[in-house]
């Protein structure tokens, strides 16, 4: 299937993607907040520049977009067109993910990802809380 917007629209879409501030993120630091905890955002010393860090707990926290990071969920779903471009980027996000997690891990810290697709899940709030007090 042909694109069907021209290569200018098409740059000013993808311009208009953010990496942090999303409003997935936003809903995982206002429930955070309200359950008490403090926090620091995009902490560019560490791998990764975690979403969410809590340093008290040596905890981060990753918020993904389902399709950007390539969940199996079917917001996660991968184009039809254009199949070698959108493989090898989302392959190249999900193994950077990976390789930051791990290299936090080296570090003493514990991560969390949180899909997208998560988010309206009553049961979020206590997998955090979990997660934390471990």
């Amino acid at each position: 299937m042909a694109d069907t917007i021209t290569p200018e629209q098409r740059s000013r879409v993808m311009a208009s993607v953010h990496s942090f501030n999303t409003k997935p993120e936003l809903i995982v630091r206002s429930l955070l907040h309200r359950m008490g905890f403090r926090f620091r955002l995009h902490r560019k010393d560490l791998p990764g520049r975690p979403d969410i860090c809590l340093p008290k707990y040596r905890r981060v926290v990753f918020v993904h977009g389902c399709f950007w990071h390539g969940h199996s969920c079917s917001q996660g779903r991968r184009p039809a067109s254009n199949r070698a471009f959108w493989n090898k980027k989302l392959d190249g996000n999900a193994q950077r993910d990976a390789a930051a997690i791990r290299s936090l891990r080296a570090q003493g810290w514990r991560s969390f990802v949180i899909w997208e697709c998560q988010l309206k899940s009553p049961k979020l709030a206590d997998r955090l809380r979990k997660f934390l007090a471990d």
